[in-house]
């Protein structure tokens, strides 16, 4: 199946870098993080770079390395939760591939990120009430440059690379 690139969007915990991985894969191309991609860039994890830089910080390295990214060809890229907070970003990806929204239920992200102290803007009083304001945000950004919307909760990572397989070709 000849494809282009597919860049995968959503809140943290949807699962972009897990379905990611498989679906590059199964399409046979690279897959990037664009997390990964920073930290090595940076040789420090993005916790690091937050309280070094601020999101502001991070935010700037992020569009550049998504503004890269996104230039690639054949290539599955996972992208971290806020970069469509920034609309360079939101105009790269909607204009450079076919961008996928995983969705998932606050409720899901919780579950798959109680654990995972790599995430900045969850190491707060209440992250129930953080994912909550993030999604508020966020989802109608997510929708806006979204060529496919998949729900990912309770569905198996597998299943979901199936039925993206099916929509992309």
């Amino acid at each position: 199946m000849k494809f282009h690139s597919v860049f995968l969007v959503g809140p943290m915990g949807a699962g972009k870098s897990t379905i990611g991985r498989l679906l590059s894969t199964e399409l046979q191309c690279e897959f990037h993080d664009s997390d990964k991609e920073i930290e090595e860039r940076c040789g420090a994890n993005i916790p690091w770079i937050f309280d070094m830089e601020g999101e502001v910080g991070f935010r700037e390295r992020e569009e550049h390395a998504i503004d890269e990214l996104t230039q690639l060809n054949d290539v599955v890229l996972a992208t971290g939760g806020g970069a469509v907070m920034r609309e360079q970003n939101r105009k790269h990806l909607a204009a450079r591939g076919t961008v996928v929204y995983l969705c998932t239920s606050v409720d899901q992200q919780l579950a798959r990120t109680a654990k995972d102290r790599n995430r900045p803007l969850l190491q707060q009083e209440n992250p129930e009430q953080v994912l909550r304001d993030l999604f508020a945000v966020r989802d109608p950004l997510y929708r806006s440059i979204a060529d496919i919307v998949i729900e990912t909760d309770q569905r198996n990572p597998k299943w979901v690379v199936n039925e993206l397989k099916k929509r992309l070709s």
